[in-house]
Order: structure tokens, then C-alpha cells, then sequence
């Protein structure tokens, strides 16, 4: 039974028709555990991918992603537990370990290193210094 998928070294730019594909190739789709789409041409994190609810092992290295905010996405994976992310624009930007630790808690190895305690508790400060809380609006009804 097949539950990885090794996609690396391509010049894929989208995912279009993943899922199409992904359950060509394998009897249970819904058993992948680990993809790995490593070094293509990827710009964005493709929702198709939370589709995985079993995905513990996701490999995006060395692709395009652009946006920070992209890994958001990547927080409906209730069993991911490594992530690489390394090689994309995305690596630049300003608390990239940190916004990833905060958004993904249950990551144990990102970018090929283990997450220590110490990491949380930076990620967790940087947190508080950086991500403002959002404000709940209260209606009041008219009288």
C-alpha cells in the first residue's frame, strides 16, 4: 500500500489535476502520508493539498512561494508533523521560522531540523511582539 508520493525535480507550477492523478496512481488516496514536491516551480501553496488528512510529511523546498501567508493554509493538516519550506522567496522574509512555528504548533522537524522547546518559546514571543490579535466587533441594537 502506497502512501508516499514523490513528485521532486519537476517543472510543475500548479497543481491542477492533482487529485485526478494522485488517485490514478494510488488505490488509497486518502492513506498519503508523505508528498514530496521539492524543487519544481511551485508559486503558492495549493489548497488541494489539505485535502490529505493523513499528510505527515510535506516536502516543498526549493520551489516559488512567494507569500509567508501561504503556510496558513497548510494549518487543516491535523497530522503534519514535517515541513520544508527552504529555497522559496519565502525563506527571506523577516520571522519566516517563527510565523510557521506559530501557525503550525505540531510540526516536530521543519526545513530539515528538529523544533525544540527553545524554538517554541522564541516562535511564541515573536508571536505576541508581531501577530495582533484580531478585534472582535460587539453590534449593539438600536434601541
Amino acid at each position: 500500500m502506497t502512501q508516499s508520493l514523490w513528485l521532486n525535480n519537476n517543472v510543475l507550477t500548479d497543481l491542477r489535476d492533482f487529485n485526478h492523478a494522485v488517485s490514478q496512481l494510488l488505490e488509497h488516496p486518502e492513506n498519503l502520508a508523505w508528498i514530496d514536491l521539492s524543487f519544481n516551480d511551485l508559486t503558492s501553496i495549493d489548497p488541494v493539498l489539505t485535502t490529505f488528512f493523513n499528510l505527515s510529511v510535506l516536502y516543498l523546498h526549493g520551489n516559488s512561494i512567494q507569500r509567508l501567508g501561504e503556510v496558513n493554509k497548510l494549518a487543516a493538516l491535523p497530522r503534519l508533523r514535517s515541513l520544508t519550506l527552504h529555497g522559496n522567496p519565502i525563506e527571506e522574509e523577516k520571522g519566516y521560522r517563527q510565523y510557521v512555528l506559530c501557525t503550525l504548533p505540531h510540526i516536530t522537524t521543519f526545513d530539515f531540523s528538529g523544533v525544540t522547546k527553545a524554538d517554541r518559546t522564541t516562535a511564541e514571543v515573536w508571536k505576541r511582539m508581531n501577530i495582533k490579535p484580531k478585534k472582535v466587533r460587539i453590534k449593539h441594537s438600536a434601541p
